[in-house]
């Protein structure tokens, strides 16, 4: 029989996006206030991978991604996924921006061997966790770099997507030799 241990933590990361450029420092502000210290920041990417979120959200929309210096247990991705869609009502339902849906905020985490993203659709590749939440491993970390998988989004196969993580996954080895 296998022995039943503690996972090791996990460094999160989120994805925001939107065509206000406002709202990424805003929305940074209040994750921070959630979830600790932002360690590390993308550039601000252009997102032209897919008009999926067009109609809510308009044109022109950018992508930034974000590091967390707190580590966190794997099991807690659910209830921060759950957090940050209630962000996201918060900001709607403000009435302040021109579009029906002002930001789309994409938690997950990384550890040494790959992504998961946190996502409140269920299809045949994602594993319900609870609180209506479901998780899929999105890319694979081998041989130093990012490998995907069939359903992996096409934005997280880019170059620029890749070396984020990458840079996270390289900063998340540190803090656990440090012991954070």
């Amino acid at each position: 029989m296998g022995r039943i241990f503690k996972p090791k933590p996990v460094n999160l990361t989120i994805g925001i996006l939107t065509k206000i450029p406002e709202l990424l420092p805003e929305t940074g502000k209040a994750l921070e206030a959630s979830f600790g210290t932002i360690d590390l920041k993308s550039d601000v990417l252009p997102f032209y991978f897919t008009d999926y979120y067009r109609e809510e959200m308009g044109e022109g929309i950018r992508r930034q991604f974000y590091s967390f210096e707190k580590l966190i247990s794997p099991d807690e991705i659910a209830i921060i996924k759950v957090q940050t869609n209630t962000l996201e009502e918060v900001i709607a339902a403000s009435m302040k921006y021109p579009v029906k849906r002002p930001v789309n905020i994409d938690p997950g985490y990384l550890n040494e061997s790959r992504l998961i993203l946190a996502s409140t659709k269920d299809f045949s590749h994602r594993i319900y966790l609870q609180h209506g939440i479901y998780a899929e491993v999105t890319l694979n970390y081998r041989r130093g770099g990012y490998e995907s998988f069939p359903w992996t989004f096409p934005d997280y196969k880019s170059s620029e997507y890749q070396n984020f993580f990458l840079q996270t996954r390289a900063l998340y080895v540190k803090k656990l030799k440090e012991g954070m």
